[in-house]
């Protein structure tokens, strides 16, 4: 399952697939690397074979990694096939947000866990939903249960702290929704 994942981010950094891209990519691009890690790490921990020894190696390789491309980024994160990370300085992921296919997250994007007090008294901790051909700009905050909508654009600085439909537009703080029906910002998508 994670190499499918790999070939299709693979296919999203470079526009083809082959090993030696990736090898390349692992090697001179340091937010591909991380993305490469993270999938060395997740095929580890699926693998019920000789692969899942190799899950701490790999852990401490994608520890270094992001700690060499100055991201918070836990590689038990669920993200679909066809990630592509543009420029990727302080990314910070919480490791149970939900990303889906052809996802774009730029520089600065904070995806985090949002702590709230039910009716009940109960404190409740969420997470967001990112769907299938989102666009993240530069340094946009998405917290708490919210789910992204497919296709949608979150402009650059946005604070989204509600849900937002798909193929939706939304700029601010706190982020609105400025335009509806817009067409999904996927450069290279990943054959799916």
């Amino acid at each position: 399952m994670e190499w499918r994942h790999l070939r299709a981010d693979t296919h999203r950094q470079y526009g083809e697939f082959s090993w030696g891209l990736v090898i390349k990519g692992a090697l001179v691009r340091r937010t591909f690397r991380v993305v490469v890690t993270m999938r060395l790490c997740q095929a580890a921990a699926a693998s019920r074979g000789p692969l899942r020894l190799m899950l701490f190696p790999f852990r401490v390789l994608h520890s270094v990694a992001t700690h060499l491309a100055a991201m918070d980024f836990s590689w038990q994160t669920r993200i679909g096939e066809g990630v592509a990370l543009t420029h990727g300085w302080c990314i910070v992921l919480s490791p149970r947000t939900v990303i889906g296919r052809n996802v774009t997250l730029f520089h600065g994007v904070t995806l985090g866990q949002r702590d709230r007090i039910a009716a009940d008294g109960a404190r409740l901790t969420e997470y967001p939903v990112i769907e299938d051909e989102v666009w993240i700009g530069p340094h946009a905050t998405i917290v708490g249960g919210v789910t992204i909508g497919r296709g949608s654009r979150i402009a650059g600085g946005a604070f989204v702290t509600d849900s937002v439909p798909p193929y939706s537009v939304v700029s601010g703080n706190p982020a609105v929704v400025v335009k509806s029906g817009c067409t999904p910002d996927v450069a290279n998508p990943a054959p799916l």
